[in-house]
């Protein structure tokens, strides 16, 4: 039998291999929510040491029939990289059992981390976020604007404006996101030489604009953002808030910023 085209089977199995590892791609990113969720990068953090699977299952509060389903977890996301496994002694006898360690990966979700990206993640694959994703066929045929809207009957921002919880989980994302600008941003002095004045376009709650002018105290900062995003944010010597719509003014300065353009 004639295999399709005349392609040899070897071909057609990396073909089948490559489709299915995109098929199926949501699920290492659905698993690291649940991770995170069932808080085991802090479990793992707390123990102060690498941790079995008994301990891990204790310490997760689960119910015993579920225990199985953690180890097939924590092999997917070491597989992932966000865990590692390495092998401790259990008792004087010397014997071994395997444990699970923190990779830099699972580091950047510990809460007390000036680096935490967990309110990213989070925010990220919220189904309000990941829905839209299903209407791109209907989006292409139809007349909404965007993808967001076809999924969630608005555009985005008019849902952050009706939606407060979901508008404070955003605002946390773009706030921990912009938080790594602490690692990189006195290293980049000779970008700011020569302002007075900057305009973080779209700034969220400030986060970003307010490391860059701590940083640089000479630079008067202003973050124009939405005004129900802004509403109840002080401002200080050189920094301030504007509540204002970008696609209609923004306010004049030496440099504006848009951070995720």
């Amino acid at each position: 039998m004639d295999l399709v085209h005349g392609q040899r089977a070897s071909e057609l199995f990396q073909a089948q291999s490559h489709l299915y590892k995109h098929i199926f791609n949501f699920i290492g990113s659905m698993s690291l929510k649940c991770a995170l969720q069932l808080g085991i990068p802090e479990i793992i953090h707390n123990h102060g040491k690498p941790i079995t699977l008994p301990e891990l299952i204790s310490a997760l509060q689960i119910h015993p029939t579920k225990a199985g389903f953690v180890h097939r977890l924590m092999r997917l996301l070491v597989h992932s990289g966000f865990f590692v496994t390495t092998r401790v002694h259990i008792n004087q006898e010397e014997e071994e059992e395997e444990a699970y360690d923190l990779t830099p990966s699972s580091r950047i979700l510990l809460k007390d981390n000036v680096t935490n990206l967990s309110p990213f993640l989070l925010a990220m694959l919220d189904p309000v976020l990941v829905s839209p994703w299903h209407f791109l066929e209907s989006w292409f045929r139809g007349d909404k604007v965007t993808p967001f809207e076809s999924a969630n009957g608005m555009g985005f921002w008019d849902y952050a404006d009706q939606n407060p919880d979901f508008n404070d989980s955003f605002n946390k994302a773009m706030a921990s996101d912009s938080g790594m600008m602490n690692l990189v941003v006195k290293d980049c002095k000779p970008v700011f030489e020569g302002l007075d004045t900057l305009v973080d376009v779209g700034g969220g709650t400030g986060t970003c604009a307010r490391i860059i002018s701590e940083a640089f105290p000479h630079l008067k900062c202003t973050v124009l953002e939405l005004p129900h995003v802004v509403a109840n944010l002080a401002d200080n010597s050189n920094l301030n808030f504007v509540g204002g719509d970008m696609f209609q003014s923004i306010p004049s300065a030496d440099a504006i910023l848009l951070k995720n353009a």
